[in-house]
């Protein structure tokens, strides 16, 4: 299975928004797309009273049939803290080997399944592990998403740094811009980043109001399966049960 690790510098960087694109662009080749979030916190409550999770809203909506909801993210809990911690205030646990093996669901239905990760690298995932375990026990290349900002290219550098350390490949980074108005690191920070963090700076994000973003970076024009295949390519040698 082709796969794709959509990870971020922080949380609330655009991690759904960069990975509802790449949904839509891929499927709008023919390719089938699975989505994986293997654990998500931080519900709201709609009218009748059902927990809603916004990400995951969106990430069903990215898809061009129907999927229920436990194939995108079986492990789904209320308060909006890190994932251990949220279970922990439900009398739960973070499930491990489910963390692993939900991605499974997808091996007879899609040619790419594309994941998304919770905050950074190393945010907390159970009470030992962190998303960057995860990512090297799945093995697939990572897409790292930066916001278009101030700060940017130290954030940046540093999630370059820990995924070098854990021997993960890195497929490229986007950056993304969170508010209208843009500071003067814009000119410059993808450059910089490019050069610092020897990892292409694949395209900016346009901004996007946070409700709806009916048309998920559209515009951005990233041919995602020759980045995803290339990069498969060259980690071909690390070790993968995928």
């Amino acid at each position: 299975m082709h796969g794709l690790f959509v990870t971020g510098t922080d949380t609330e960087v655009g991690k759904t928004h960069v990975t509802c694109a790449i949904a839509r662009g891929l499927s709008a080749q023919g390719i089938r797309v699975g989505l994986y979030k293997p654990v998500c916190s931080g519900a709201t409550t709609d009218p009748s009273g059902q927990m809603v999770w916004d990400d995951l809203q969106r990430l069903q909506a990215a898809l061009p049939a129907p999927v229920e909801l436990d194939r995108i993210c079986p492990q789904r809990f209320a308060a909006p803290l890190a994932p251990p911690v949220a279970a922990q205030a439900e009398g739960k646990a973070i499930d491990e080997d489910l963390l692993r093996t939900g991605v499974a669901a997808w091996d007879d239905a899609a040619d790419v399944v594309l994941v998304e990760g919770v905050g950074g690298l190393l945010c907390p995932l159970t009470g030992t592990g962190t998303i960057a375990d995860l990512a090297v026990d799945l093995g697939f290349p990572l897409l790292i998403v930066s916001p278009q900002r101030l700060g940017t290219i130290n954030h940046t550098l540093l999630t370059v740094e820990v995924a070098r350390h854990r021997g993960l490949s890195a497929a490229g980074i986007v950056m993304n811009r969170l508010s209208p108005e843009i500071d003067a690191s814009a000119a410059s920070n993808a450059a910089e980043i490019s050069r610092l963090a020897g990892v292409p700076v694949l395209g900016e994000f346009p901004f996007r109001p946070a409700v709806g973003l009916p048309e998920d970076g559209d515009n951005v024009k990233i041919d995602w399966w020759k980045v995803i295949t290339e990069t498969d390519v060259r980690s071909a040698t690390r070790d993968s049960p995928y």
